[in-house]
């Protein structure tokens, strides 16, 4: 059997070997991009066992690429019927298979759904796509910025009168593919201990990205949502919710939506009280508020552009105005909050986020990075029962591929 613990990761100085709530699961994963690596990223940093299959070449970077980081690699030409049959013996064992290619790819490989849980009825088979496994356009090609605009997200996303923005990949491809994938395999995982029955996880980031947009659809229910972008009260349309030019070209973020925040910030910005103070949020909308917070806004924007970022830090920072700097990525990782809190981490040179969420019982072990594509095909292979020979005989004949 493949062994338990993933050998690229080790114990923090100190302590035992420790490996996250997820210790003792083990999780196939067909090397893909995007989501479905960030799905299996998740998993294997709360301590999954996760084997990447990948194919045979030199790979993308996976040093530096903290998608791939914590895994163990073998390289396989699946186009071979016996590195399919390795890919099925490799699932025997495990709680959990994850691809992300358009539905129908693994039916051909014979590593579908129907294929693989014939192998281990128990096996929670994650499928991670755009548009989902049916429907009109579910064998369609697209990328994260689609799945947002179908969901109606992307419409409320920008500034007003202004094109929508595409939100970097964050939305569909992580939150709401990546994350959900993750979640749904656990699920899964647990219901197959708990019945002995596998069954398939269809992760549609359509499907996710509407899940995020929950609380637009209740603002809807309520009228108070204005659709298109920079019209709604959490996209910028209020003078209180909003990201603000400083006298140096830099960039704050203002959130002061409850009325003590709201107060607050009257305050700290020396804003007009008789003429901001009547203009808190208070759960109505209509044509006159509007029309204020029209008014408003540039007034804010005055106050602000009159000083640095370094002085509204030192004036905001850690006040209940609801204030962050918008910093650069660099600037953010030496930012004390952060460096207290150690959410970022270098693995080897490479700045990373660390593991999360925490977990005070079983903490997770500090990341490890990525290795070449066919890393530890020898002993993936090994632990899978294969001979020393048969191990030989696979690499010579270009099945499988064993980096170094």
């Amino acid at each position: 059997m493949v062994q338990k613990r993933n050998r690229h990761l080790k114990p923090r100085v100190g302590q035992g070997e420790i490996m996250g709530p997820l210790d003792g699961i083990r999780i196939i994963e067909l090397a893909g991009l995007g989501p479905a690596p960030f799905g299996c990223m998740m998993l294997a940093d709360m301590g999954a066992e996760v084997i990447r299959v990948e194919r045979p070449g030199p790979g993308m970077f996976p040093e530096v690429d903290p998608l791939s980081r914590n895994r163990q690699s073998i390289a396989c030409d699946l186009k071979d019927p016996a590195a399919v049959e390795i890919v099925r013996k490799l699932v025997a064992t495990a709680d959990g298979f994850v691809e992300g290619f358009r539905p129908g790819v693994t039916e051909s490989l014979g590593l579908g759904p129907d294929d693989l849980l014939a192998v281990n009825p128990k096996l929670a088979y994650g499928r991670m796509t755009g548009w989902g496994q049916e429907g009109p356009l579910a064998k369609a090609a697209g990328h994260d910025l689609n799945y947002v605009a179908l969901t109606g997200t992307l419409n409320l996303i920008g500034e007003k009168g202004r094109k929508p923005v595409p939100p970097l990949n964050l939305v569909a491809d992580f939150g709401g593919g990546g994350m959900l994938l993750a979640f749904g395999m656990v699920c899964a995982i647990l219901h197959a201990r708990a019945t002995g029955e596998g069954q398939v996880v269809d992760a549609a980031m359509v499907d996710g990205v509407t899940a995020l947009s929950s609380v637009f659809h209740a603002l809807k229910a309520m009228n108070l949502l204005d659709e298109g972008p920079g019209a709604s009260i959490l996209g910028g349309a209020a003078h209180w919710y909003d990201n603000y030019e400083t006298k140096d070209g830099r960039y704050i973020s203002i959130g002061s939506l409850e009325p003590q925040f709201y107060e607050l910030m009257i305050e700290k910005l020396e804003l007009d009280r008789e003429k901001f103070a009547p203009h808190v949020f208070n759960w109505q909308l209509n044509d006159d508020v509007r029309a204020a917070w029209d008014e408003l806004k540039p007034l804010v924007a005055e106050a602000v552009r009159k000083k640095t970022l370094a002085e509204w830090r030192e004036r905001l920072e850690g006040t209940d105005v609801c204030f962050a700097p918008v910093l650069t990525i660099d600037e953010a990782a030496e930012h004390p909050h952060n460096v207290a809190r150690g959410t970022f981490v270098r693995v080897g040179e490479h700045l990373q986020a660390a593991p999360t969420p925490r977990f005070s019982g079983t903490p997770n072990a500090a990341p490890r990075s990525g290795v070449a594509p066919g890393s530890d095909t020898r002993d993936v292979l090994e632990a899978a029962g294969y001979s020393v020979e048969d191990i030989d005989a696979l690499i010579g004949s270009g099945v499988v591929q064993a980096a170094g």
